[in-house]
């Protein structure tokens, strides 16, 4: 086993009454403050004007930038620091889900230095300093509020990456689940997929001791179970309690205790998805799962099937996958294409960016035929 360190200064604040916190703890990050958000969720249902108003409450003066885009751009976030730097904030707090908060990291640490965000994200440039960061949590998918990782796209580079650093960690996240009640049908479900395929990253990484795998196992399960509830009744609290916790846990280091990689190659797949076509960041991971694992069920047959015992009480590979596949399908989330905006004419578009931007895993490396079979299992679902 290797050796590990456990770090993640994240203070958490999870329930109904946690913003009761918030004003005081975001007067002693200074008195301006660059409030980021994105769509019209934020707004319409209120949870932005809360924020703005525990801030006047505690007389911090309040900018603003609602544009960050569900896949957030390096344009967007260089708006933003415009704002902050003409506006001289002292802190940033980022209203929503892990596009505004993943928005919200880098400008933190472009801001202080006035570096080139797109150079932080490449790693042409390494950040020595942060502006202090809070998140307000709007919806359960991405884990950002607790960890230190960002994904960002750039449109005329072509590529959409994502980065960890030690100094984009927020300071504070507040998470009310009942701010959940209110996400659509199609993004609650894309918010479950996410957690979902968080998890099975760190299961399809290298080895980890057994305490870790059942963490990581049981993070799906309740997400399957909690995801069906939710679906069914969209305003049943519990269930959203527990989905908003087992997001954050499935992306704040307790899988990768003692695991020296997570794999990460579907997330490289779906990322090209988001970056051509726009689609949502958890429809391109419920896409990209069902032909990533038929393609590798051969190579990888006891860990499918620990995954199906453990999930589905099933014995087979096919059998694991065309059940993860119908559980995607019954909360709504596209499992194969063509879907929305991505059709058959676009399938060699599609190879060909993948291949351009190497799109793999730390653990299963993909060569251009493998990219290629496993776009050709996205709209030919084969499983064996």
């Amino acid at each position: 086993m290797e050796n590990f360190t456990i770090y993640n200064p994240v203070q958490l604040h999870f329930g109904k009454d946690c913003l009761s916190e918030f004003g005081p703890i975001a007067r002693t990050y200074g008195t301006k403050a660059l409030v980021m958000y994105g769509g019209s969720s934020s707004t319409k249902y209120g949870y932005v004007s809360t924020v703005k108003r525990l801030l006047e409450n505690e007389r911090i003066a309040i900018s603003e930038y609602g544009k960050v885009a569900p896949n957030p751009t390096v344009e967007q976030v260089k708006e933003a620091m415009a704002i902050a730097q003409q506006e001289r904030i002292d802190f940033i707090v980022a209203v929503g889900g892990g596009s505004v908060i993943d928005a919200a990291k880098i400008v933190s640490v472009s801001l202080p230095e006035n570096l080139d965000p797109w150079a932080v994200m490449t790693r042409k440039t390494n950040p020595t300093q942060n502006i202090p960061l809070l998140t307000v949590l709007t919806i359960a998918a991405t884990g950002s509020e607790m960890n230190n990782a960002a994904v960002v796209q750039n449109n005329e580079a072509g590529k959409k990456i994502g980065l960890v650093h030690p100094l984009i960690y927020p300071q504070h996240s507040f998470l009310n689940p009942e701010f959940t009640l209110t996400v659509p049908p199609d993004q609650t479900a894309y918010g479950i997929v996410d957690m979902i395929a968080h998890a099975l990253e760190a299961w399809f990484g290298t080895p980890a001791p057994n305490i870790t795998n059942l963490f990581t196992l049981t993070i799906i399960n309740e997400a399957i179970k909690n995801g069906i509830a939710v679906m069914t009744d969209p305003q049943n609290y519990e269930a959203r309690f527990n989905l908003m916790l087992t997001a954050t846990c499935a992306l704040n280091g307790i899988t990768e205790i003692c695991r020296q990689n997570g794999d990460w190659g579907v997330h490289s797949l779906g990322h090209e998805l988001s970056l051509q076509f726009d689609i949502p960041h958890g429809a391109s991971l419920s896409i990209a799962y069902p032909a990533w694992l038929s393609y590798f069920a051969t190579h990888q047959v006891d860990k499918i099937v620990t995954l199906g015992k453990f999930l589905f009480n099933v014995n087979t590979p096919a059998e694991t996958i065309r059940k993860l596949k119908s559980f995607f399908e019954t909360i709504g989330a596209p499992t194969r294409l063509p879907w929305k905006n991505i059709g058959l004419e676009h399938k060699e578009q599609l190879v060909a960016g993948l291949n351009r931007n190497r799109a793999g895993g730390y653990v299963y490396r993909l060569t251009n035929e493998d990219r290629r079979a496993i776009v050709e299992l996205m709209f030919n679902p084969t499983i064996a």
